[in-house]
């Protein structure tokens, strides 16, 4: 079966402009959701929260130190995903709770090691 990625992007400061008991109630929806998702068979890796922290380097050598709110929004961490296909992926992300204050979702097929044409 198919392997996706899910990407969680949040708007930048969300977390700094959530309640602890909001925060609270979202990380328990997630420990529901991830071990929901364990048992059914769909998340294959929970993945981890990504740290604020990190330097973006160019082919050129320059880097620019992280995190990076240019863009108006921040990577807040990833999950390995199975579906049969880029579809049924996005219809399991959209059950995320990290969609609550305007999260988004990013799904993206992991390659399966064959170049087509």
């Amino acid at each position: 079966m198919p392997k996706f990625i899910f990407i969680y992007r949040y708007p930048v400061g969300v977390y700094q402009a959530t309640s602890p008991e909001k925060m609270q109630e979202v990380m328990q929806q997630w420990l529901r959701w991830i071990a929901a998702g364990q048992a059914a068979g769909w998340m294959l890796d929970a993945g981890n929260e990504f740290d604020h922290a990190g330097v973006v380097v160019a082919a050129d050598g320059k880097s620019a130190d992280g995190p990076f709110a240019e863009c108006g929004e921040t990577l807040g961490g990833y999950s390995i995903v199975q579906a049969e296909n880029l579809a049924a992926a996005a219809q399991r992300a959209k059950e995320c709770p990290g969609l609550f204050a305007g999260g988004r979702v990013e799904v993206r097929p992991l390659f399966d090691g064959e170049y087509e044409g």
